[in-house]
């Protein structure tokens, strides 16, 4: 008889490094058509259009929407924001974010499906490597292939396209900030400062791996929105489900033998998997991951078509619905977010109704409290500073309340251009026995000569010796 062979293992712990990070697959994303592919086409055309067109768009002789950091002002259109404008930006962003926690209840993430610039910049470059590269199954069989002259022209073509679309979201996107004329003639010359040569390389190289590598990585990994969601869901959210009880149990056959064996119409065709672009089943239910773009309702009503199959397999629905329960529009965490929007949105206009399109600074001279001109005359200095905050001439009057027998040593009338600012120093003389107190409180009254609705008032103080005055 032979022997069995043996071998001696050693049972000594070896080191061993053990990866913890899963490799993400490549995605390939199948075509399809649909009427929610239809919706997102067009608010995705309708954004890149809104984002790409605006800045050359002009408005009295500028360009209509630019946000001016160096000169502290930011146009958009008719309207002109300065620092001490601050609080509106916040109530605007306070705004936006009551009303995506208010789309969020209503309709889960239907933002992130068809408004956000990912998933926007992330489909225009997955129709850039469709053109340059062809269909879903053209791209595998390509990738697959070792690096031809085919190969490399077609990879060639879907990268210039990346690039172009890249470079041109990055001038747009620093042409908010600066003049976009202006920066493509520096474009022409390669003559950009520091700061610009950063935010166009940076946005350049941010677009070229955001929506053409990383893709569904930034939605489930980078982006905080996809983690916090579900606890702004409720069972009357509207998500995409898959009906189980009409789809299961799922196979593959004739009418007549998915009769025999109970089969439900789901025929496992894997094509609502094929069409999503961040590669879930959602066979297998809710998950983080999802966007609520829709394809896979596109998909899967395509094929139910194909087959004489009610479409809807796939579908947008809620948890209630889905459980025979009543579906209810009206619910206090809605109820909740539509007032705060309401009221927000309520604030900030009239903050804009009531803007006063003046600014009006007024500061003492600190280096003397008051010069004693003989006579028991005493005069006072201030710095008087004013913002023209609208885009048109304004002509204002400076004059003092509260004193009536005073002089006024300075310009009274003052002319001031469009989004612009003047500074002066004005001397006030009083009497002695024009006062009743060494600090008497004053106030100057800054008015619009044509509109006398534009006003503001400035609080002061008028100092004179106290040996002086009764």
């Amino acid at each position: 008889m032979d022997k069995i062979p043996t071998k001696q293992i050693d049972t000594k712990p070896k080191k061993q490094v053990i990866d913890l990070y899963e490799k993400s697959e490549r995605i390939y994303v199948r075509a399809y058509k649909g009427i929610y592919r239809n919706l997102r086409n067009i608010m995705a055309w309708g954004l890149l259009s809104l984002y790409f067109l605006t800045p050359w768009l002009t408005w009295d002789d500028r360009q209509a929407v630019l946000f001016d950091l160096p000169a502290r002002q930011f146009h958009i259109f008719f309207l002109t924001f300065w620092p001490q404008d601050f609080a509106l930006l916040s109530g605007l962003l306070i705004l936006f974010a009551f009303a995506l926690f208010l789309v969020t209840v209503f309709a889960g993430r239907a933002w992130c499906g068809y408004a956000c610039f990912q998933t926007v910049w992330t489909y225009f470059f997955m129709w850039a490597e469709e053109f340059a590269e062809g269909s879903r199954n053209d791209r595998i069989k390509l990738d697959t292939q070792k690096m031809s002259l085919g190969k490399f022209r077609k990879k060639f073509v879907k990268h210039s396209l990346w690039v172009t679309i890249s470079v041109a979201t990055a001038i747009t996107f620093v042409g908010y900030f600066t003049p976009i004329q202006e920066l493509l003639s520096k474009f022409s010359s390669l003559d950009f400062g520091p700061w610009e040569s950063w935010w166009l390389l940076f946005f350049s190289v941010a677009t070229y791996m955001n929506s053409g590598y990383m893709r569904e990585q930034v939605c489930k990994h980078m982006c905080p929105y996809a983690r916090f969601q579900s606890v702004m869901f409720d069972p009357d959210t509207l998500i995409i489900t898959y009906d189980e009880a009409r789809g299961e149990p799922r196979g593959k056959g004739s009418r007549k033998q998915a009769a025999e064996e109970g089969l439900g119409d789901c025929v496992d065709c894997g094509v609502c998997v094929a069409v999503c672009p961040v590669g879930i089943d959602i066979r297998d239910g809710l998950q983080y991951e999802c966007i609520s773009c829709a394809a896979c309702i596109d998909g899967c009503n395509e094929v139910m078509e194909r087959l004489g199959k009610p479409k809807g397999l796939v579908r947008y629905a809620t948890e209630n619905v889905l459980e025979g329960q009543t579906y209810h529009l009206i619910r206090p965490r809605l109820i909740g977010y539509a007032i705060a929007v309401f009221l927000i949105a309520g604030y900030i206009g009239m903050q804009l109704l009531s803007r006063v399109p003046i600014e009006v600074d007024l500061i003492r001279d600190r280096q003397t409290l008051f010069h004693d001109l003989g006579d028991g005359v005493i005069e006072n200095t201030y710095h008087l500073k004013v913002s023209n905050k609208s885009q048109a001439d304004i002509t204002i009057s400076v004059d003092l309340n509260d004193v009536d027998n005073y002089e006024y040593i300075g310009k009274q009338l003052l002319h001031i251009g469009p989004n612009a600012t003047i500074e002066q120093m004005l001397r006030i003389r009083i009497h002695t026995d024009d006062l009743e107190s060494p600090k008497t409180d004053i106030t100057f009254d800054v008015k619009s000569v044509d509109d006398e609705s534009v006003q503001m008032q400035q609080e002061s103080r008028f100092l004179a010796p106290a040996d002086q005055v009764l």
